[in-house]
């Protein structure tokens, strides 16, 4: 069941159930807390699992025209203040994960694990940089197309056939996203920077999943990310959608990483 809290005066969206270990699930960029209705029902037995929509995404309202990773952090730790939690394992989706890392870099030890699910410490290139301001110019008059066309470009060939309508509900979800929701976010992923130290430098329990067809994040990379950040890695077979594309398996791996941290 959904609930609310004001942050800023604008209204954040989050659930909150199950008794144990506190999980803090954040979507990603053109997702809300919907995806990951399959996936709790897996975790909320033994933990505690709260989701949050982010700002401007969901039931979430937006804050400006810049959503930075610390903005959207200090939402998230507004709601775990509220639930009085004050350690927890965080598991971030895409964007999510930047926002995981903004959380882990300003609250190191209230940090039981951090898990980056087909995510990243490292910033934006130069050439996606690019691409998002592009894409925030087209968000502006033509936002149904650019949404449709990003969102197909998150799975792997093979996965646009096989999960046909899954990608079909999950697109649903994205197009609810306002126009200002989307541009926020994209300005505040373009700003932010390479948090590899956040990994490095901490103690907590560490996890990089990434896809091995993934179009967005060269799984290549990672490898290269997770050696250099001493952090664990598992590479699933399909693209960036994880909890679509591999979900028994992306639960498997979510259960071992929790019960180890």
């Amino acid at each position: 069941m959904q609930k609310s809290i004001l942050f800023k005066n604008a209204n954040i969206s989050f659930s909150d159930e199950g008794k144990g270990t506190a999980v803090v699930l954040i979507h990603g960029f053109l997702e809300n807390s919907t995806m990951w209705k399959n996936i709790i029902p897996a975790l909320v037995n033994n933990n505690r699992i709260i989701t949050v929509d982010i700002l401007g995404h969901g039931k979430s309202d937006c804050l400006g025209y810049v959503h930075s990773m610390e903005l959207f952090a200090e939402a998230i730790e507004t709601v775990l203040k509220h639930l009085k939690i004050r350690k927890y394992i965080l598991v971030g989706h895409s964007l999510g994960g930047y926002i995981s890392l903004a959380l882990a870099k300003n609250n190191p030890t209230k940090i039981k694990g951090l898990c980056l699910l087909n995510s990243t410490s490292n910033a934006d290139s130069e050439a996606l940089k690019i691409r998002r301001i592009r894409a925030n110019k087209m968000a502006q008059n033509n936002f149904e197309n650019l949404v449709k066309m990003s969102f197909s470009n998150l799975f792997s060939l093979e996965s646009r056939t096989t999960f046909k309508e899954e990608i079909k509900l999950a697109l649903q979800e994205a197009l609810k996203t306002p126009v200002q929701g989307y541009i926020a976010a994209s300005e505040g992923m373009r700003i932010r920077p390479n948090r590899n130290h956040i990994l490095s430098e901490n103690n907590f329990k560490k996890l990089i999943i990434v896809g091995e067809k993934d179009p967005v994040l060269d799984a290549k990379t990672a490898i290269l990310e997770s050696e250099k950040t001493n952090a664990e890695l598992k590479v699933l077979s399909g693209g960036h959608m994880s909890h679509i594309e591999n979900r028994e398996e992306l639960i498997g791996v979510l259960k071992a990483f929790i019960k180890d941290c």
